[in-house]
């Protein structure tokens, strides 16, 4: 059974930081992309931020420059380093990945974990 475990969610203040990390686990071969989404109250899930499995990184627009994403192979890990983060980013945060799971690929989810950004 393979899954993910997000933490490092929280309460911070506007214009403060976090940092997310999302831990894989379980039987698999690799790990190939992996994303970064989040869904705020009453809006659809959306792409925050996308890692290769070489360290290529993508952003959506609303995040670029102030949120960096960063995966250890070694240990399963992404990790999401949000900056200046204002209120209109409260949302769950997901982690998203894609797993070789006996020469299968298939997408797994966490659990989530809240980010609220208020004063």
């Amino acid at each position: 059974q393979v899954q993910l475990v997000e933490s490092g969610g929280g309460l911070v203040q506007p214009g403060g930081s976090l940092r997310l990390s999302c831990a894989a686990s379980g039987s698999f071969f690799s790990i190939s992309d992996m994303h970064w989404y989040r869904q705020a109250p009453g809006k659809q899930r959306e792409v925050v931020a996308h890692i290769t499995s070489g360290g290529s990184t993508n952003y959506a627009d609303s995040v670029k420059g102030r949120f960096t994403n960063s995966r250890d192979n070694t240990k399963n890990t992404v990790s999401l380093q949000m900056n200046s983060l204002k209120p209109e980013k409260t949302a769950v945060y997901y982690c998203n990945a894609q797993f070789l799971v006996r020469s299968e690929g298939l997408c797994y989810w966490g659990q989530g974990t809240q980010v609220t950004v208020s004063s």
